[in-house]
């Protein structure tokens, strides 16, 4: 997948885990627990693609699934 920032195309190119129907980016953990730097991955991915919604999915919770859901509203801040 190509980046783009401030509309060029960067020669940096990304592999998320999966792309869910061209909009959603799934991207997996197996950590004792989420933390900021992988809040920051999953925003900055968003931006980079400019697709629309993230998942943040984190399998090494114990004893459940952990995740969280961002959506790319272009803004700076996303939730």
């Amino acid at each position: 997948m190509t980046l783009e920032y401030r509309g060029q195309e960067l020669r940096q190119t990304y592999q998320p885990d999966f792309i869910c129907y061209n909009l959603i980016i799934l991207e997996l953990k197996a950590v004792t627990k989420i933390i900021g730097e992988h809040r920051a991955q999953v925003i900055n991915y968003l931006y980079a693609t400019q697709l629309k919604a993230g998942l943040l999915a984190n399998f090494g919770h114990y004893p459940k699934l952990e995740y969280e859901k961002f959506i790319n509203t272009g803004q700076r801040r996303l939730s």
